[in-house]
């Protein structure tokens, strides 16, 4: 990311291991110094002398006199707009909104001469002020954005715009940063002449932000920027935070940036009442998509968790092979193997070759998480053995036509029943000493239970365990 000043932000390389799927993977979420990282942040904002000395205060600069060429205040300044709607990174302004009289009127950007702290100045002495109208991919500064719910992609929070920042930069007047401090909504509160003054304590640089707004209707007007590279970094678990705190309409925008797997991975790591909480005021079919792009285990969690109509109503509105085989995970007693199990499982016929498994593997390859072996069956359809990942690698390493049967050794399987209570399941997972175990019904494997879907299921926390965030 660079600063308008032109100075590149260095990388900073991340030491967090590559998070997993499913609560309990949730448990050890390491924090940032999120402090740290914004004064880095505003350092570098501020490293260039003509962007510091040309940082104009929204909040200070609204109300303040648009003057001519000859220096005649026209009238005063109601709100600036700018235009992101071409992806820039630092939105250009657009254009201003003054009030003349009891009228408001459109003054275009090129009009502009400069936009200083206590006044607009304009580059012509006779001016034609037409009618406000404001055009499409516009937005207002004040009325959409400051005060407003947005998204600090790197500092991974959400935050809420008390001062936003203008510059001179890369040719335009541009929005360049967000100031979140306390002590510039004290300023706010204080007397006038104090507003004009910027105090970039903690600005942020709008290249790390996704902001949001809202029309006079309610509905989100200000969209996210057509990249999203931001939020795509992002981890499920940091996008399951904003979405916690996010309100109704912006958490409904920010899921629609995401792909349909990023946007299951982040609800599969959302708390659980708040998730049920986004499930039942989205509308249905939004609802039964998200719900039927999850993990089945993950999403019959979800949806235990909703009345039982509105379960139904969801089911009904999804493909009828997903739908039926939540609706076979939702059969089972939640504290037993069949309520938590996940129905993703590989498995692989006795004369198969270690190759074709591997194919297999590969287009299973989105649910890595899930499968740490291969669940070996005979021409029935019974399980015979459970094939740790590894043992297929040494073979695929030594001759790819090798047939899985030839792998199988002594050790029976690791089995349990659908109705097998949690506790007995810990149990047998912890005296074979494996990762996982195969839910079995008729002697065909029906799931798998890994060791974090036991701690899920016997340790109750109500939720994911938190680290609470560095004071800011």
């Amino acid at each position: 990311m660079a600063a308008p000043g032109g100075t590149p932000e260095p990388t900073e390389q991340d030491p967090r291991p590559a998070a997993g799927r499913g609560p309990a993977r949730r448990l050890f979420r390491k924090v940032q110094p999120l402090p740290v990282r914004r004064r880095r942040r505003t350092r570098q904002l501020l490293a260039s002398r003509g962007v510091f000395d040309s940082l104009v205060s929204l909040v200070g600069l609204v109300g303040q006199p648009v003057r001519n060429q000859a220096g005649q205040e026209i009238g005063r300044l109601v709100d600036v707009l700018a235009r992101w709607s071409d992806g820039q990174t630092y939105p250009p302004v657009s254009g201003l909104v003054v009030r003349v009289g009891r009228r408001l009127t459109w003054v275009d950007a090129s009009a502009i001469a400069t936009i200083e702290q206590r006044q607009v100045l304009l580059r012509s002495a006779r001016l034609d002020l037409t009618e406000f109208n404001r055009r499409e991919g516009e937005v207002m500064l004040g009325r959409d954005v400051l005060d407003h719910q947005m998204v600090d992609v790197d500092g991974v929070q959400v935050i809420r715009a008390a001062d936003l920042y203008l510059a001179e930069a890369i040719g335009r007047v541009r929005l360049v940063g967000v100031d979140v401090s306390a002590r510039t909504l004290l300023r706010r509160l204080g007397p006038r002449r104090r507003l004009t003054k910027p105090t970039p304590g903690r600005v942020i640089d709008w290249a790390a932000i996704q902001p949001f707004g809202e029309t006079e209707s309610g509905a989100p007007e200000v969209r996210l920027r057509t990249t999203n590279e931001g939020l795509h970094r992002l981890r499920p678990g940091e996008l399951a935070d904003l979405l916690e705190d996010l309100r109704r309409d912006e958490r409904r925008e920010l899921l629609s940036a995401l792909s349909p797997d990023e946007a299951a991975d982040a609800l599969e790591e959302m708390e659980p009442d708040e998730l049920a909480s986004l499930l039942r005021e989205a509308d249905p079919a939004t609802a039964s998509r998200l719900l039927a792009s999850m993990e089945p285990d993950e999403a019959a969690e979800a949806l235990r968790d909703l009345p039982v109509e509105h379960r139904r109503d969801l089911l009904g509105r999804m493909p009828i092979e997903t739908a039926a085989r939540l609706g076979a995970l939702l059969g089972y007693a939640e504290d037993t193997a069949g309520g938590f199990m996940t129905t993703t499982i590989v498995s692989a016929g006795i004369e198969e070759t270690v190759s074709a498994v591997v194919d297999r593997l590969v287009e299973a390859r989105d649910h890595y998480a899930d499968i740490d072996a291969v669940a070996v069956v005979d021409s029935r359809g019974r399980l015979v053995a459970d094939l740790p990942l590894l043992d297929l690698l040494i073979a695929l390493r030594q001759h790819q036509g090798t047939q899985v049967g030839s792998l199988i050794g002594d050790e029976d399987p690791v089995t349990v029943s659908p109705d097998t209570p949690a506790d007995e399941v810990a149990k047998q997972l912890v005296g074979a000493r494996r990762l996982s175990l195969v839910v079995v019904e008729d002697e065909r494997p029906i799931g798998r239970i890994l060791a974090d879907d036991v701690l899920d299921a016997l340790v109750p926390t109500g939720g994911r365990f938190r680290f609470p965030r560095l004071l800011q």
